[in-house]
């Protein structure tokens, strides 16, 4: 045997558990679900399952979201994507069948097994795949080794004292005798200690609850420390709520990554994209306006049909099609993206096909400025932007001060709504799954307000949270998957240009008119 800490560098891939769960409340109780992307396992059932007017298909790959009580049942809420659209819907913890574990192909940290993907009563077998750093202490397996392994934790206990704040860990080499003496003492004289998971896993029929800070979370996330030690909070509700996922455009490292809501007041400007090939022309383009790029990097197609680049050249890019090519005197058929070359007083039809490895930038002639929610409904993500007005409704814009912004995609994420229990009005959104505390219960009872301001936060994250997010993105956010370098009808080689018959690139001037 082996014996890891939850730092071992270990990269592992989850082998899926064979032996099917018979009722979703057997899954509930076995599986950890939560508020990030590690908590939504999957399952498919092995029969069609009939919903109202909704099918849940055989084998169809089921994601478990969250758990609510919905007219006093505890209900799951789950989902299913179709046609990259993601379908929700609920099952009761009553719903029978063979559900069975889906095979999960990403890549996990020993911690992240640990505190997610064990289930209670089970063994987890995994395989080891790779180490995430260099293993500077003795590897403890064989040269080589790269097999299976069955894991078992090994736990510690938390535990509070009659009239006391402070938590208490029991190591589990400990040896006592322990008595349970639960039927002789009130269990109210002790703390009901809270995590921000124990939050979320509450129903929504259990909230506003009033609780006091315990342990409060590291940093300065919030104004006025509203989430420190002592202080007497009021925790309204959970939901989920939507974010922008942005990265900070830079050619140097580290990038600065930003979750930015949908709420946020400030403004853009658009700024150019780049694109390395046709392909991503094909995915960029939209019906609002046509997308004009300037080339920066050369390419000599292999056939007479198709269109040269030069550097410098700038096409105005309309929509892909096929196109026969001669090819050693065989008509075939290759994908191609049509486009216009702008000339000097006039256009000319080019066709570019969509496996060409070139360069483009695009030239931006919209000067309008955009609020976060309308980039997001009229353009396509990844969009590269730029703030031009700061969000004057909070005390410092981090946003304000980066030289670009992209921003990659939209995310849902878990939140609790909490205030200051002497401003019950004015409330705050708190992430779930980045932000930690420990809460005391205080009371369950608490009269709502009649209306709330909700102040959001740009939430600035780590390099670890950001590759973690890009890593659970789910599958249909993704574009479609690029096609080969080269059509499949030849082996040709596109053959880019020498070096001497590239030339610097002017980024152009907005024309007067465009020719559609």
């Amino acid at each position: 045997p082996f014996e890891f800490t939850l730092v071992f560098p270990g990269l592992f891939k989850i082998v899926a558990d064979k032996t099917p769960y018979l009722t979703m409340e057997e899954i509930i109780r076995t599986i950890h679900i939560g508020p990030s992307r590690l908590g939504h396992p999957c399952f498919y059932h092995q029969k069609d399952i009939k919903l109202g007017n909704f099918l849940i298909k055989q084998g169809e790959q089921i994601m478990l979201n969250s758990v609510e009580e919905i007219n006093g049942e505890m209900m799951v809420n789950c989902g299913v994507i179709r046609d990259h659209q993601n379908h929700s819907f609920t099952l009761p913890f009553s719903q029978e069948g063979e559900f069975y574990e889906c095979e999960d192909e990403h890549i996990y940290t020993l911690k992240e097994i640990v505190e997610w993907k064990i289930p209670k009563n089970r063994t987890r077998t995994v395989k080891l795949t790779d180490f995430s750093i260099k293993w500077d202490s003795t590897n403890p397996f064989p040269k080589g080794f790269y097999g299976s392994l069955i894991l078992k934790p090994v736990y510690e206990i938390q535990g509070v004292m009659k009239f006391r704040k402070d938590i208490v860990r029991i190591l589990p080499s400990l040896d006592v005798e322990v008595k349970d003496i639960t039927d002789c003492y009130d269990a109210n004289w002790f703390l009901q200690l809270l995590s921000t998971e124990d939050l979320f896993e509450m129903t929504s029929k259990e909230f506003p609850i009033v609780a006091e800070v315990i342990e409060g979370p590291q940093g300065k996330q919030l104004p006025r420390n509203i989430l420190q030690p002592g202080k007497t909070i009021v925790i309204h509700k959970k939901y989920q709520a939507s974010r922008i996922l942005a990265s900070e455009i830079r050619s140097n490292f580290p990038k600065r990554h930003f979750l930015i809501p949908t709420s946020y007041k400030g403004k853009f400007k658009r700024r150019p994209r780049e694109f390395p090939t046709a392909y991503d022309l094909e995915i960029a383009k939209s019906e609002k306006e046509s997308l004009h790029v300037v080339a920066t990097k050369a390419f000599h197609p292999p056939y007479e049909e198709l269109s040269s680049v030069s550097v410098g050249d700038q096409f105005l890019v309309h929509h892909s099609q096929t196109t026969e090519v001669l090819c050693e005197g065989i008509k075939k058929v290759v994908n191609v993206l049509a486009c216009e070359k702008i000339l000097k007083k006039s256009y000319e039809a080019a066709l570019l096909p969509l496996y060409m490895e070139g360069g483009f930038v695009e030239v931006i002639h919209d000067k309008k400025q955009y609020q976060v929610s309308e980039l997001c409904t009229q353009f396509h993500l990844p969009f590269n932007v730029k703030v031009s007005v700061r969000d004057l409704s909070i005390e410092e814009d981090i946003l304000a001060a980066t030289p670009g912004l992209r921003l990659e995609e939209g995310i849902t994420d878990s939140y609790l709504l909490i205030s200051d229990v002497a401003n019950p009005r004015e409330c705050w959104e708190i992430p779930i799954g980045r932000l930690n505390m420990t809460v005391q219960l205080v009371s369950n009872l608490f009269r709502e307000p009649e209306s709330f301001l909700v102040r959001t936060l740009i939430e600035e994250i780590s390099e670890e949270q950001y590759y973690m997010m890009r890593r659970y993105e789910s599958s249909f956010l993704h574009p479609p998957p690029r096609p080969p370098k080269h059509p499949s009808v030849v082996e040709t080689k596109s053959t880019l240009l020498t070096q001497t018959e590239q030339r610097t690139v002017d980024l152009p001037k907005s024309p007067k008119s465009h020719h559609i």
